[in-house]
């Protein structure tokens, strides 16, 4: 057995054990540098530092700050409101508004886990009390969750364009148009669920238009947001990273107008968004290591050349890889898959002649239902934790949105347009 082989079997035995992933793959990495005398101890510090510079990397804190301080503006109640006002009539409308405050956050807040944490507290109760019940609200929670990371500016975007060197701006275009199928979809499946189990609209009585615009007004200056990110980007005012500034100080300018941010919240975002920060920044460190490894082994040539050979097109390809993500989701986080398997993927990708844009998306999106499947999804374990749902009435409860995942993933994945046509109009 080599001394790559060691390391890799290491890696995935240590993530399998649930070892914090940026443990996990640093001793990995450790073990290839102690173990061949043929590479100097150096450059392990070296590609470790090295992975946690890149310029593009500053977008990460920038937009976690950001969505940090969304938090203790008021800006998430008045969104809520704004989507109570949209889906009142609807069948199942407490639902509906989960699924829509989690797309309209998500521009805001790029974090799922954050997303479902902060509905699972203030939603599932409400829903609970108006008739839904506790596994029906937990899984529509954990749902509407998995689209915020596919809607800019989430950090499993920038991450991706970092790892494999694609553009963080058109990642963020892209994400864009599967953001909002995932949230059509969903609506849709819970308008007919809702309807088969007697969960009523919000109300019955059609809103006038003053109480509409009363309860849009106020989202209004939130909801621009991720509108000026992508146009500022587009046009060339600021790159991907500035964003995250312009991110920080457009939050800032709403705590003000909104007089709900004091300094003590503005030091709990602070110490909020370092801890954040750090979580994520140290598993990109550790990746940038491995994937040094990865590159000087040759290992992404060579899987891309035995997949070349094995499958005989892109599209037997792009089938077996949403298996085998699906597969992996279950037992590995998506991130750490991410770090591991992307790099070897993506240039595959491109042998097959794959758009490496259309790829990353249908990629994050398997992340993303990773994270909604057992045994090891994080969104799952986050919102049964705060709401005390049952994983097994979870995991019940959750066998049609599986399947409507499923037909999500296989339209992503050769409907192409869905991911690049915003990218191509723009760029």
């Amino acid at each position: 057995m080599n001394i790559i082989t060691l390391s890799c079997i290491l890696l995935l035995v240590m993530l399998f054990l649930k070892v914090p992933v940026y443990i996990s793959v640093l001793a990995a990495s450790a073990i290839y540098f102690v173990g061949n005398p043929a590479t100097n101890p150096a450059i392990f510090a070296q590609q470790v530092l090295a992975g946690a510079q890149g310029l593009a990397l500053l977008a990460i804190p920038f937009f976690v700050m950001a969505g940090v301080f969304m938090n203790y503006t008021g800006v998430t109640r008045r969104v809520m409101d704004c989507c109570a006002a949209l889906t009142a009539r609807m069948p199942g409308g407490l639902a509906q508004v989960n699924i829509l405050l989690s797309t309209l956050m998500g521009g805001l807040s790029g974090s799922s886990l954050a997303d479902a944490a902060m509905e699972a507290k203030m939603l599932v109760p409400a829903m609970e009390a108006h008739g839904y019940s506790k596994a029906f609200s937990s899984v529509i929670t954990a749902a509407s969750g998995m689209v915020v990371p596919l809607i800019p500016p989430g950090t499993g975007l920038i991450i991706y364009a970092c790892i494999n060197n694609i553009s963080v701006g058109q990642l963020f275009v892209a994400g864009i148009g599967p953001g909002l199928f995932l949230t059509v979809c969903l609506m849709i499946f819970t308008h007919f669920l809702s309807k088969k189990r007697g969960y009523s609209a919000i109300r019955t009585t059609k809103l006038s238009v003053g109480e509409k615009w009363a309860a849009i007004r106020p989202a209004v200056l939130p909801l621009l947001l991720p509108i000026i990110i992508i146009g500022g980007v587009r046009i060339g005012v600021f790159t991907a990273s500035e964003a995250g500034t312009v991110a920080i100080v457009y939050a800032l300018m709403l705590g003000v107008i909104y007089r709900e941010m004091s300094v003590v919240d503005f030091a709990k975002g602070c110490k909020e968004t370092v801890t954040t920060t750090s979580s994520i920044m140290l598993i990109v460190a550790a990746a940038s290591c491995f994937s040094w490894i990865l590159t000087r082994e040759q290992i992404p040539q060579t899987f891309a050349s035995w997949m070349t050979e094995a499958f005989s097109n892109k599209y037997v390809f792009l089938f077996v890889v949403n298996i085998f993500l699906i597969i992996v989701g279950m037992f590995v986080e998506g991130n750490a898959s991410m770090i591991v398997l992307s790099p070897l993927l993506h240039p595959v990708a491109l042998a097959f002649g794959v758009d490496p844009i259309h790829f990353a998306m249908v990629y994050i999106f398997n992340c993303t239902i990773g994270a909604f499947t057992p045994p090891m999804g994080t969104l799952m374990f986050v919102t049964c934790g705060i709401t005390k749902c049952p994983t097994k009435d979870f995991m019940k409860e959750s066998i049609p949105f599986y399947i409507l995942f499923f037909i999500d993933i296989l339209i992503l994945t050769y409907f192409p347009p869905l991911s690049t046509f915003l990218v191509d109009l723009v760029y």
